[in-house]
């Protein structure tokens, strides 16, 4: 049996204040046809993003370019993102490849 939280999921939650994109699980290349819905969905949401990596347990690097991608695109668009990631999944890889302080974190100080 697949467990689902280690197969891994990107999922939307849009509210009026802010869009959650939650990253579940395994973070990888299965997922790039839930990641481009996600941004899609993301970015026309018009609201703050919030990147919630605290249920994820790995991230390869097509999840990272995702997440890269998506603070991008919604950068360009004027849209503000933060990242809430406690277990520090996400924060670790983005300190290695020096985009740490590139986005935030959910208290609004680099993820560093």
């Amino acid at each position: 049996m697949i467990d689902l939280a280690e197969a891994g999921s990107i999922r939307i939650e849009a509210g009026p204040e802010t869009t959650v994109v939650r990253l579940v699980g395994e973070i990888d290349a299965a997922l790039r046809a839930q990641a481009s819905e996600s941004m899609a969905l993301a970015l026309t949401a018009d609201a703050p993003v919030l990147i919630e990596a605290t249920e994820a347990t790995f991230i390869d690097s097509s999840g990272i370019a995702f997440v890269m991608q998506l603070h991008h695109a919604a950068t360009e668009a004027g849209i503000d993102v933060a990242l809430r990631d406690p277990s520090r999944v996400l924060r670790e890889v983005l300190e290695i490849i020096g985009y740490s302080d590139q986005l935030r974190d959910a208290d609004g100080v680099p993820a560093q």
